[in-house]
């Protein structure tokens, strides 16, 4: 009977923490207390080392990989050891890149927290998309160019048909919409070949690799040179591709120097 009442009423806390895109300054001060403060780290491939840094002494950090093409720890086995570490009254935080709640399964892992028996708490990062936009000094919204941001991933699950690549360009074009594609650099050349249906060639588009990091690199092009462009300087995974107007200006820039070199 007492295991069964220890099990209705946990002892211990869960958190889903969003460590933003990777840059340690980036993280909210919410964030940083519950790192501080957590027993018990579950801790996301994609998440710093610098971040992790901030656990304290004697926490229990456990490596949970989570990464497009490579092994990653099961998702069961994730939620599995959170609820068992929390039953045994552990602090727990799952820390997680970005923001928990924008492709980063946080809904799935409340829901099955939740299941249990055990209350969550989310704090929110700063999603990749939105870091990696501002570190080239553009918006995503713009009263000229952009009425609004769709954020949607790139990568399809197993079974899934994934995105109608072509119905969201036709919405973008007509609705004036940046879009910032998640996981989308290995699958570049099928977005770009459908968005070209309803996009113009001529659309800006910038990929971002490491954003908000030192190893930060990225491109900006047209929508009709994307997939030449990611293949030349090598782009890979984690990448966010943005796709909209409000990168013309970034774009005339570069274009510049290739107009005066050529005359």
């Amino acid at each position: 009977m007492t295991s069964s009442t220890h099990h209705l009423h946990p002892t211990g806390l869960c958190t889903l923490v969003g460590a933003g895109p990777g840059d340690p300054e980036l993280l909210t001060l919410k964030a940083l207390k519950a790192i501080q403060a957590a027993t018990v780290l579950l801790v996301d491939d994609l998440v710093s080392d610098e971040i992790v840094a901030y656990a304290r002494p004697g926490a229990r950090i456990v490596h949970v990989g989570k990464r497009g093409g490579c092994k990653s720890t099961p998702q069961e086995f994730i939620e599995k050891l959170m609820i068992m570490a929390v039953r045994e009254g552990e602090n727990v935080v799952r820390l997680k890149g970005g923001d928990p709640f924008i492709f980063g399964r946080g809904g799935e892992e409340v829901e099955h927290l939740q299941a249990a028996g055990i209350t969550v708490k989310v704090i929110n990062g700063i999603t990749a998309g939105l870091a990696a936009v501002t570190s080239l000094g553009v918006p995503l919204t713009h009263r000229l160019h952009a009425h609004g941001v769709v954020f949607i991933t790139g990568h399809a699950k197993p079974g899934d048909s994934g995105t109608d690549w072509r119905a969201l360009a036709d919405t973008a074009h007509k609705a004036k919409l940046t879009l910032v594609i998640y996981m989308g650099v290995s699958g570049s050349r099928h977005i770009q070949d459908e968005l070209l249906t309803a996009l113009p060639a001529t659309t800006p588009v910038a990929v971002i690799q490491s954003a908000s990091l030192p190893t930060q690199r990225h491109i900006v092009c047209t929508l009709a040179e994307l997939r030449a462009s990611v293949e030349h300087e090598h782009l890979a995974s984690p990448s966010v591709i943005v796709v909209g107007d409000v990168l013309q200006g970034l774009l005339a820039l570069q274009q510049t120097p290739q107009a005066v070199q050529a005359a």
